[in-house]
């Protein structure tokens, strides 16, 4: 694996390799992900579409676009960025995710440039890409701002960062260790580290100091009702998402 001043925990990378071959799994360790995905595409795909002015009409809106997805797991995102046009790297401090998500993605006929290796390193490499979806993965690293500054130093000014964590209150206790680990059993037990979690007031203030201008932000929210996840411009108290850009 390429490191370079990592902020990769160990201990949390150890937790993900251990639930790596169920990536795919709809109704594995990863559910969560997997019902919330349509979700998450839906709010990247607009963002996207709207500061790069793309028609998401189009067959392959994204296409000419360079986009990184830091910690992409068995690539569940990088599936549909590719569908849609975009050059796709996924990377990933979890070296078991790696061939999970290429044999996946060669099943489908996808070329996705998938690696083990880190942001920082990235970024020590001089890689550069338009877009970087950051998903999940800032309230498991060591120094929550020196992964943003080094995923801020993998864009072209004018790139576009998305960025989804999960925020820290009663309710995210409630829900998403209580609730997703511990009652419905969606994760294991230990998966999330409550007091690693960032309130949206802090996560825009680390983006602001890693060199980003933070521009939107929304709730994901879960309705147990449906069962099924949207998007809210209100309600950000559990997982939530937020759209930054680099200064030109």
């Amino acid at each position: 694996m390429q490191t370079a001043g990592t902020t990769v925990d160990p201990s949390e990378i150890s937790k993900f390799e251990a639930m790596a071959a169920e990536w795919w799994d709809p109704e594995g360790k990863f559910k969560p992900l997997h019902m919330l995905n349509p979700t998450r595409l839906d709010y990247i795909t607009s963002q996207i579409a709207g500061e790069f002015d793309r028609d998401l009409k189009s067959l392959r809106p994204f296409e000419g676009l360079r986009l990184l997805d830091i910690g992409c797991g068995g690539g569940l995102l990088c599936e549909p960025m590719a569908r849609l046009g975009a050059d796709v790297t996924g990377a990933d401090a979890a070296a078991g995710n790696i061939p999970v998500a290429r044999v996946h993605a060669e099943a489908q006929g996808l070329e996705i440039d998938y690696r083990h290796v880190t942001a920082e390193a990235l970024a020590a490499q001089g890689e550069v890409f338009d877009v970087v979806l950051n998903m999940e993965v800032v309230e498991h690293v060591a120094d929550p701002l020196a992964y943003l500054t080094a995923c801020q130093h993998l864009l072209q000014p004018g790139g576009l960062q998305v960025c989804s964590t999960i925020n820290r209150n009663p309710k995210s206790f409630a829900m998403a260790i209580l609730g997703a680990e511990w009652v419905m059993r969606w994760l294991p037990k230990g998966t999330h580290d409550w007091s690693k979690f960032i309130t949206p007031d802090e996560l825009f203030e680390l983006l602001k100091q890693s060199g980003m201008d933070p521009v939107d932000r929304k709730g994901f929210v879960f309705n147990p009702l449906t069962w099924s996840w949207s998007i809210s411009p209100r309600d950000l108290g559990v997982n939530y998402v937020t759209t930054s850009v680099k200064p030109a």
